[in-house]
């Protein structure tokens, strides 16, 4: 099954917008390139499959609790300092997957402070 990736209200539209229009404008610097590229990978892999090993998928039950609905995380790196990590949720359609944040990895700092996005309607 083929997810359509949706982007969570209004932080991660945001982002997505900016980095995506710059990206076209070629007005990002060199860091900016790399994450976008990291990150269209992953968004290309959750698509396809948010199972895959590389992207090490597993709920996180404290945000799932604290939030009301299925919270995900996945890699967007790995063994770099601060790794990133995508935070997600299905839906709001059945074959959806909406962005609810990216944050360094988060058992430095604990799940606590992650603030998501919402899911658009």
């Amino acid at each position: 099954m083929i997810f359509h990736i949706r982007m969570g209200i209004p932080e991660m539209e945001k982002l997505w917008n900016d980095l995506s229009s710059r990206y076209v404008s070629n007005d990002l610097d060199s860091s900016e390139r790399k994450f976008f590229r990291k990150f269209v990978k992953a968004l290309d892999l959750l698509r396809n499959n948010p199972r895959h090993n590389s992207l090490s998928t597993h709920e996180i039950d404290s945000l799932s609790k604290k939030y009301g609905m299925k919270i995900f995380q996945s890699y967007l790196e790995n063994r770099t300092p601060g790794a990133g990590r995508i935070f997600w949720s299905y839906g709001p359609g059945k074959t959806e997957i909406t962005i609810l944040a990216i944050e360094p990895h988060p058992e430095k700092r604990g799940y606590e402070r992650i603030k998501l996005s919402k899911i658009p309607n």
